[in-house]
């Protein structure tokens, strides 16, 4: 006849059943108390809920940039890359401001550059009126060299009869020869030669520019030859 075990006799250590409630306290122990409201441990997630209380998520890269060189990515951030990227700012600010100097710089030489040849057209432009309100009697053409001449009485005249030309009985003072350029400006006689040369450079890159096709950008082959 089988005897019967009080409720609350221990059961012996090798019983099975003794082993699984042994596991399953040690379970419910790991799982801690329930929290109060929820219905059961996934009832949260069932709902698509975040925990209470959670924090924003932190990475080392801001929009998948990374701000510092770190090796490795589970150690803390050295200072010295901080600095370092300070450094970086402060001398990329360093070759901006001189890049803009040096431009400024060259930017201020061109226009000391274009006020010189400025006043240099205005100064051309004056003496080219004054040689054509000089008194001539005679139709003055283009390409000819004609000789200024002064009376006693201050008036300046024009002509053809060069200071060799009268010789010893040249009877007015001699203030210098010109050329007349086919755009009715005048050319110092000294400085003919250097004139002609430029417009015949200027000729030639002309008609190299003519005889080639059409190009979309200027061709300046020849002009240094």
């Amino acid at each position: 006849m089988r005897r019967c075990r009080p409720a609350h006799a221990p059961l012996p250590s090798g019983c099975p059943v003794a082993r699984s409630s042994a596991r399953l306290s040690i379970i419910i122990m790991a799982a801690g108390p329930p929290q109060p409201g929820a219905e059961g441990p996934m009832a949260g997630s069932a709902q698509g809920e975040r925990p209470p209380g959670a924090l924003v998520e932190r990475g080392l890269t801001t929009s998948g940039l990374g701000l510092v060189n770190l090796p490795d990515g589970h150690r803390a951030a050295d200072p010295l890359d901080l600095v370092e990227l300070a450094h970086q700012v402060q001398k990329a600010d360093e070759f901006v401001r001189a890049n803009a100097s040096n431009r400024l710089t060259a930017i201020a030489e061109q226009i000391r550059h274009l006020q010189a040849q400025a006043r240099k057209v205005l100064e051309e432009a004056r003496r080219d009126a004054d040689l054509h309100h000089a008194a001539c009697s005679l139709v003055k053409k283009p390409g000819n060299i004609y000789f200024l001449y002064q009376r006693e009485s201050g008036q300046r005249y024009f002509s053809i009869l060069s200071p060799k030309e009268w010789g010893a009985s040249c009877p007015h003072d001699f203030l210098g020869a010109y050329k007349l350029q086919h755009d009715l400006s005048w050319t110092p006689y000294e400085n003919v030669e250097k004139r002609e040369a430029e417009i015949s450079m200027v000729e030639k890159l002309l008609s190299q520019q003519a005889s080639l096709p059409p190009c979309t950008e200027p061709n300046f082959q020849g002009l240094s030859q």
